[in-house]
């Protein structure tokens, strides 16, 4: 048996050797410890809930219409013999100002021709009243027996002193007409007002029931507003038994100035196919004749914003908020993702308006959270109140002009009154 060489054999030695400590220390090496990572925390920003008072204004637009507008005509036939410098297109003419003139010779013939049968027509009652006083005195003298009243009233005179006076009360009617018929060739304003457009000129000649032109009253205006069936309850508007409900409204025309103005009536008939109430505003002083300012001029088209009623027990939140189903996340005392079904008023905008569904104190959450789902735990990260999230809203976005974002989508009408 060959011999195995001492170097080999000293070198398995230590091969053994160094096994054997390794195995040793790997035997009492002590395990890492295993450290728990820590949970990241989802932080999240909420709104305590606080209800307000709001008044929710109504959004409408219509046409600028005079609130009299007249046509005028002829009564009378004849020439234009005058026309007034301010009966043009434009021009404005206060109550009973002369507009034109009517060749007036004719009727000025027949206001003396009636006068003149006035005057026979009176000394013809004055002679039977004469007659009739010596019948009567004759009969005091020679009392004499008449077989009926009739007998006696003609031997008298009456029917002849009676058929006198009512010829004079023919010929002053005669008389009166006459001088209505003379009156009628000067046409004059039958109010204050600008005429919108003349239809005769110098010379021409007219007759009965001819168009001289056409004028408005400049001391009110009307616009007629369209309004959904479901903004109706937003507003309190007057009627028989609420005639002194009158909302203000705000008019605004296409070069953004403003008027104010108040409802004044409803037509009280929802329209069949767009299922709309008319409501009509009126202006004082439109063109601003007693005021200072810029005219509102008929025809105009404007924008109108109806003030509502206040309503109690609202809450304003951002829209952005609203989940599908109409719901918003919630957080319970546990920090915990809820469900909560509310209830909104038809507004857009920034903001909507809860009307049901969160109680006072509540919190809503305020950021968005991908994938949530209900009993998600949260962090509050800040806090603020309902009411003073929307009011920094408004103020940061141009003050009251925000708070008109509320509701001013929610109804958008066309010209013709279609809602859209």
């Amino acid at each position: 048996m060959a011999k195995i060489p001492k170097q080999a054999m000293s070198a398995g030695l230590i091969v053994l050797g160094a096994i054997i400590v390794a195995a040793i220390m790997i035997a009492l090496r002590q395990p890492p410890e295993m450290q728990e990572l820590p949970k990241q925390q989802l932080l999240v920003d909420v709104a305590y809930v606080e209800k307000e008072t709001l008044s929710i204004p109504v959004y409408s637009q219509g046409n600028v219409t005079p609130i009299t507008e007249t046509t005028l005509v002829s009564e009378v036939n004849g020439k234009v013999i005058e026309v007034a410098p301010l009966f043009e297109a434009g021009g404005l003419v206060e109550k009973g100002d002369l507009l034109l003139s009517i060749d007036d010779r004719i009727y000025q013939a027949e206001v003396k021709r009636a006068q003149a049968a006035v005057a026979t027509a009176r000394n013809a009652l004055s002679q039977e009243v004469a007659r009739a006083r010596v019948a009567r005195d004759d009969l005091k003298k020679y009392p004499r027996k008449y077989s009926s009243q009739a007998d006696l009233d003609r031997a008298l005179r009456k029917p002849q002193v009676e058929d006198a006076r009512a010829r004079l009360d023919s010929a002053r009617a005669d008389l009166e007409q006459a001088k209505v018929n003379l009156d009628r060739t000067h046409i004059r304003a039958p109010y204050r007002g600008l005429v919108k457009a003349r239809m005769v000129d110098l010379g021409q000649y007219v007759g009965t029931g001819s168009q001289l032109g056409q004028m408005f009253s400049v001391d009110r205006a009307e616009v007629r507003l369209p309004i959904p069936a479901d903004r109706i309850p937003y507003l309190d508007l007057p009627d028989s038994r609420h005639p002194e409900y009158q909302p203000e409204v705000v008019l605004e025309n296409e070069l953004g100035q403003l008027w104010k103005g108040k409802i004044v009536r409803t037509e009280g008939v929802l329209d069949a196919r767009s299922r709309v109430l008319f409501i009509v505003a009126q202006i004082n002083d439109p063109y601003r004749l007693n005021s200072q300012g810029e005219p509102l001029l008929a025809g105009s088209f404007v924008k109108a914003k109806i003030s509502g009623r206040e309503m109690t027990d609202l809450i304003a939140l951002p829209r952005n908020l609203l989940r599908a189903g109409g719901q918003v996340w919630v957080l319970d005392e546990e920090l915990k993702l809820r469900n909560r079904q509310v209830k909104t008023l038809k507004t857009e905008g920034d903001f909507m308006l809860v009307s049901e569904g969160l109680q006072e104190g509540e919190r809503v959450c305020l950021s968005p959270i991908p994938n949530a789902v209900v009993g998600t735990q949260v962090e509050i990260n800040t806090s603020q109140v309902s009411s003073d999230l929307h009011r920094q809203s408004i103020q940061s976005q141009g003050g009251e002009q925000t708070q008109d974002k509320l509701t001013q989508g929610a109804l958008t009408v066309g010209r013709n009154g279609a809602v859209q």
